[in-house]
């Protein structure tokens, strides 16, 4: 997908992906975790609940990333405080950096099936050693896409290959309009 499919998806409002809010299984991650310093990426932000949430919690070093300019602008205009810096505006795939965590919301279901592995392998390079890649993905069919479809089994496959053991748990904290439809997945790159 272009920088100018998800530009019309803006422009026309149909941004189904967006809850309005921090999606609960991240926030009650986030919630438990004390390194306020640690280098955290969101990649494929959208309006960035999640970052202006972990920034509000007082992590320092939260970076996000999108394609288009719009929601990492109204991004900018809810959070005022959130570092300018660390807003970008690129490409997931052409992005350089150094993280301890990467948070995956919807990002990997907006990613054409053929490009899966090319994330996982991008994800695995973003990472420092012992770095972790947790978040939310779907356990379930759609037509067409994106979002595209995917299972645990699929995705199992899909990541074991690069960071050996993935933790993939169903969510019994999803939105409501989400019940029974997402995982959580806990990947870690080694030490």
């Amino acid at each position: 997908m272009k920088q100018e499919f998800w530009q019309s998806r803006y422009e026309a409002a149909l941004t189904g992906w967006n809850i309005g809010d921090v999606s609960r299984p991240i926030k009650e991650y986030l919630d438990q975790l004390t390194d306020k310093n640690m280098r955290i990426l969101i990649p494929g932000c959208g309006y960035g609940y999640e970052a202006i949430y972990a920034h509000r919690l007082g992590f320092k070093n939260v970076f996000v990333l999108d394609f288009v300019e719009e929601p990492l602008r109204t991004l900018q205009i809810n959070c005022p405080s959130f570092p300018k810096e660390h807003i970008v505006q690129a490409d997931f795939f052409e992005h350089q950096g150094v993280y301890d965590l990467i948070i995956e919301q919807t990002l990997f279901c907006a990613i054409d099936p053929t490009n899966r592995s090319k994330y996982v392998e991008k994800v695995h390079s973003l990472l420092a050693p012992g770095g972790k890649l947790v978040g939310l993905l779907f356990d379930r069919h759609f037509d067409g896409g994106p979002p595209f479809s995917g299972t645990k089994a699929e995705y199992q496959n899909l990541f074991s290959p690069v960071f050996g053991e993935v933790n993939l748990k169903d969510c019994y904290n999803s939105i409501q309009a989400r019940q029974g439809t997402e995982v959580f997945i806990f990947a870690q790159k080694a030490k």
